[in-house]
């Protein structure tokens, strides 16, 4: 299989689609609202993509809880924002009840956990999907969020090392860039690095590159998540097509493949995009 995660476009398979799915053999598919319309239909596409692809390959959603939710009411329960967990019962609860729901829908993964701070005056883009509290109540509880996903039988990816919550800027829009991410930033991810997964962040940390973000910064990549953190395994990219990303779809995925990501995010679903993902591969 080849190292990259990619979206579709609608409800159902193209025939393009399949063909792209067989003959390049991606690491897995991921589904976003623009996929799903209900129980039935999902299953059904969790089913197919499941058969075009080899055993192993992942079947990806990003469902968090609180605003980060892909399967949604009528049809799904909706679960809190993990802002909202205050104990170690409830963490574990809401990782219970977010991996039953996933894998009842068919996947076999789920972005979640969200171990950012909460840092007052940053961009709301993490918000209340961040645990409130300090590092170490942000470990404690996220790992209790993680445990409870494996629980159930599905792949957690902790996110987004090795730490969004200082950043000004939503990366989906533009690039931010952090002067200095610090040992609180580091410590859930420290305390959780033996979990399977992780996502990086679209962040330029200037005290280690000026220049790169995170997801296309070997030195980074190396130093910081291999080395200060200890992660040892499997890291993804965040979302190849956002805006803190420059470049064709081809440059993005072999820059971020080239810096140290084993497996590279690209979620919009446009077939051209896709097509150049997976041949750059």
């Amino acid at each position: 299989m080849k190292p990259a995660i990619i979206g579709i476009a609608g409800p159902a398979l193209t025939e393009d689609e399949r063909h792209l799915l067989r003959d390049h053999t991606p690491r897995g598919v991921i589904l976003f609202s623009r996929n799903i319309e209900t129980p039935t239909q999902l299953i059904d596409l969790n089913a197919e993509i499941k058969s075009l692809l080899p055993p192993g390959a992942i079947l990806m959603v990003d469902q968090e809880g609180g605003r980060v939710a892909r399967l949604r009411p009528p049809h799904w329960q909706a679960l809190p924002a993990a802002g909202t967990l205050a104990t170690v019962e409830q963490a574990y609860a809401h990782g219970r009840a977010l991996g039953a729901m996933v894998k009842a829908a068919g996947f076999t993964m789920t972005a979640a956990p969200v171990l950012d701070l909460s840092i007052e005056g940053a961009n709301g883009i993490i918000g209340d999907r961040a645990i409130t509290g300090g590092p170490e109540q942000v470990a404690l509880l996220g790992g209790e969020i993680a445990r409870g996903i494996m629980d159930e039988g599905i792949l957690p990816v902790i996110k987004h090392i090795p730490g969004h919550g200082r950043a000004l800027l939503d990366s989906h829009l533009a690039l931010p860039h952090v002067a200095i991410n610090d040992a609180d930033d580091h410590l859930p991810f420290i305390r959780n690095k033996n979990l399977p997964w992780a996502m990086t962040a679209h962040i330029v940390y200037e005290q280690w590159d000026r220049e790169r973000p995170c997801t296309i910064s070997p030195i980074v990549i190396e130093k910081v998540i291999r080395g200060m953190i200890g992660f040892t395994g499997h890291l993804m990219s965040d979302d190849l097509a956002m805006h803190a990303i420059s470049g064709t779809p081809r440059e993005r995925v072999l820059a971020a493949i080239s810096a140290g990501c084993d497996v590279a995010l690209y979620c919009p679903g446009d077939f051209a995009g896709n097509r150049q993902v997976m041949e750059a591969l």
